[in-house]
């Protein structure tokens, strides 16, 4: 059985798991596991860049962000009323998305259009012309070539570091700051104070 086929149904197994959770803790660490997984899956399809994404920001950053959330919210969910219709979009969408992959070339094809584009040749005949100084092609095509993508990457990377320090410096501020109603434990600061 070949990894990718294991990692995928680890990924199904997981996501069923998550769903049927009503501990928010136990769901958002498991969304962690998830991406971590995904991260794998993309890194032996040799999508590195996505890889490396998936796991900074899908089991990293969004994870904290998940459990800062929880540390200002209740642990459990509230059990919600079963609702058909949502299911049945669900459903439309997956058949609709497996439909549009059956005239795909199958995974890893030489054939396939993406393998033929003139483009890629021109990278790997162009790049130690036009830049000397990195001997790494993929860090020259990531950091060159691609580098509007890897703006956004570092863009999304960035805005979700701002987002949780926001949230924890939120929480952290409202933690220091005392009661309005608060008395103080020892009567001699109650004296000391008026």
């Amino acid at each position: 059985m070949p990894i990718e086929l294991i990692l995928f149904l680890l990924l199904f197994a997981t996501a069923v798991v998550i769903a049927r959770l009503k501990d928010l803790f136990a769901a958002a660490m498991l969304t962690g596991i998830f991406s971590l997984v995904s991260a794998g899956l993309f890194t032996l399809m040799d999508a590195v860049d996505v890889a490396f994404t998936e796991a900074a920001v899908g089991a990293g950053i969004s994870t904290i962000l998940m459990l800062g959330t929880l540390s200002m919210t209740a642990r459990n969910e509230d059990q919600q009323p079963f609702r058909w219709l949502p299911l049945l979009v669900v459903l439309i969408t997956g058949a609709v998305l497996i439909i549009g992959t059956l005239d795909m070339p199958a995974y890893g094809d030489f054939q396939a259009p993406a393998h033929q584009h003139e483009l890629y040749a021109g990278f790997i005949e162009t790049t130690r012309e036009e830049i000397e100084h990195i001997p790494n092609i993929v860090t020259v095509i990531l950091a060159s070539f691609r580098g509007y993508d890897t703006l956004g990457e570092t863009t999304v990377i960035f805005t979700a570091a701002i987002g949780v320090f926001l949230l924890l410096g939120h929480r952290m501020k409202h933690e220091q700051e005392p009661a309005p109603d608060a008395q103080p434990d020892d009567p001699s600061e109650a004296g000391n104070e008026s």
